[in-house]
């Protein structure tokens, strides 16, 4: 008889991967993390390989668990298709989206490829922007905005953003690439965005008010450019937790580093009368990403 792979464990296996643990994979999935480790194991057990490298740091997919995954997205994109086609749900449309380039930007491309091919007749348009420009814009810049504010606990939300739809919170982390050494004479050299950034304007603050000497050392313009300079061991940075760099280490229990805050990543609130394909890529974002 021949072997059928069970959607739910392929998308089990596609969550884990997104979310890098067990643990973080199981709320997504409403599983215990006993429950989520059973479905790896029957997956495994199935296709006769490894596909998870389990550790301290959580679980990273082995070289057959990379080919599956892009299969795994594939069948799960069709099944996703045929039910819309059967419910008559297929959405098409233009829709732009605007999005901070700190949220899971390792992960970003996977989840733009998963919307293509589950909205084959959506055209996308994607800026990366600043969250404060995304929180100010206006209406006709972008359909869906996804930013990310510092929870400063001297900052009172405003009316507006208590209307917000709330994605994930995220711990900030001072971390260096695991080769960096701090100088001798105490000054800390920054990795840091523009200051036109308001984490950057944060991290400067919060140094300040610890009373820590610094200097910046490099200016990216962007993640991308960020993650390069911190592995190439020019300074230190801080990040939230999913875009902390995969040779980066936490700096933390470093007594000349303040503690820092959260952050919260949410969506823009829907706006009165937008198109019913907009408000569908809304909530299956929500569903995905929260």
């Amino acid at each position: 008889m021949a072997r059928l792979f069970d959607l739910d464990l392929l998308r089990a296996l596609v969550v884990i991967a997104e979310t890098g643990s067990l643990s973080a994979a199981a709320p997504r999935l409403n599983r215990s993390q006993s429950a989520v480790s059973e479905q790896v194991r029957k997956l495994e057990d199935m296709c006769g390989v490894t596909l998870f490298d389990r550790g301290k740091t959580g679980a990273k997919l082995t070289p057959a668990g990379e080919r599956l995954v892009g299969h795994a997205h594939e069948l799960l994109a069709l099944s996703d298709a045929a039910l819309r086609d059967m419910q008559n749900a297929q959405l098409a449309g233009n829709l732009h989206l605007a999005i901070t380039d700190y949220f899971r930007p390792t992960a970003l491309p996977a989840l733009l490829r998963r919307m293509r091919d589950q909205f084959p007749k959506l055209h996308l348009h994607v800026s990366i922007r600043k969250s404060a420009a995304i929180e100010e814009a206006a209406a006709e810049e972008f359909d869906i905005g996804l930013s990310m504010t510092i929870l400063d606990p001297t900052t009172t939300p405003t009316a507006k953003s208590s209307r917000h739809i709330h994605l994930r919170q995220e711990p900030l982390v001072w971390v260096a690439d695991k080769s960096f050494s701090i100088p001798g004479g105490g000054t800390i050299p920054l990795v840091v965005l523009p200051d036109t950034c308001s984490l950057q304007r944060f991290i400067v603050k919060a140094l300040k008010s610890h009373g820590t000497s610094y200097e910046i050392a490099h200016s990216a313009s962007g993640i991308g450019g960020l993650h390069m300079a911190v592995e190439a061991g020019l300074g230190v940075t801080c990040l939230n937790a999913s875009a902390i760099p995969p040779n980066a280490v936490t700096l933390n229990s470093l007594p000349d580093l303040p503690p820092m805050p959260d952050v919260a990543f949410r969506l823009v609130a829907p706006r009165v009368g937008e198109p019913a394909h907009i408000s569908d890529v809304r909530n299956m974002l929500v569903d995905h990403l929260s």
